[in-house]
């Protein structure tokens, strides 16, 4: 069964960092693609960032060169590096995982599994 626990949240001011973890229990991190997405109050889920099993990454644009999405196989862990934090990052953010390849091409909110969340509030 897999099970992805995200940690790593917090509350920060504007112009902050954090980095979000997603310790990945019961499936390969070398598979088809990971990614986060993340849901604030009264808006839908939105795609933030994804990795493929290749390496290669993907941002939505409001987040591009602010974070940074990495994946350490070894252990099986999928970070999110987010700095120059803004209010309007505040946010549930998720971990999610896909196996089939072909769904990689979709935003990572579509992924088959995701994590719990873990809350990050950015205070103008």
């Amino acid at each position: 069964q897999v099970q992805l626990v995200e940690s790593g949240g917090g509350s920060v001011q504007a112009g902050g960092s954090l980095t979000l973890s997603c310790a990945a229990y019961g499936y390969d991190t070398r598979s088809a693609c990971m990614g986060w997405f993340r849901q604030a109050p009264g808006k839908e889920r939105e795609g933030v960032a994804s990795i493929e099993s290749d390496g290669s990454t993907g941002y939505e644009d409001s987040v591009k060169g602010r974070f940074t999405i990495s994946l350490d196989s070894a252990k099986n862990i999928l970070y999110l590096e987010m700095s120059s934090l803004k209010a309007e990052d505040t946010a549930m953010y998720y971990c999610a995982a896909e196996e089939n390849p072909l769904r990689c091409w979709g935003d990572a909110a579509d992924y088959t599994y995701r994590g719990q969340g873990t809350q990050v509030t950015v205070s103008s």
